[in-house]
């Protein structure tokens, strides 16, 4: 990856980053404690959910960060990725969960139509569908790595006989 994609890649985390904060501070506590929009039972299962929600999508941010900094210095294929990566998959479990507890948080009721929670319970199936992605890529990284130290044995094998 070259030093312009993980620059415009920054840029991006730190936009998302800011951004998704200024949503959990002010916009989603001022749409959900208006007291026309949601009624009072749900009104706080749905506020500590999304903004839980976006808090999973700000760690995989930093996540995604870190791992930018290991490819910048040439030791994403190491163990100590697998660290990011692992958090990464159990934030977008979580928000998976969360999506799902939110559209049951909404079905009881009239807060809002049915559609909506199946296509909330929808989302939350996506969502598990990208964890599962990170997992194959997991995978991936694993493969890679040893293949690398497979590679560097063998270099090392090949240098000692030369």
């Amino acid at each position: 990856m070259g030093n312009a994609a993980v620059l415009v890649l920054r840029v991006v985390l730190t936009i998302g980053l800011a951004g998704s904060l200024f949503v959990q501070a002010v916009m989603v506590p001022m749409a959900i404690l208006t007291p026309d929009e949601f009624p009072s039972a749900v009104r706080i299962p749905v506020l500590v959910l999304v903004l839980l929600g976006i808090a999973t999508v700000q760690v995989t941010m930093i996540c995604v960060w870190r791992l930018l900094t290991m490819v910048r210095r040439g030791t994403v294929f190491s163990p100590a990725a697998f660290r990011y990566v692992d958090i990464v998959i159990g934030a977008v479990a979580a928000a998976s969960i969360l999506t799902f507890a939110l559209g049951g948080a909404l079905a009881p009721g009239e807060a809002v139509a049915p559609g909506i929670v199946l296509l909330i319970g929808g989302a939350g199936v996506l969502i598990a569908g990208v964890a599962l992605l990170v997992l194959v890529m997991r995978t991936l990284l694993a493969q890679a790595i040893a293949r690398e130290t497979e590679a560097r044995h063998l270099q090392d094998e090949l240098d000692e006989v030369i």
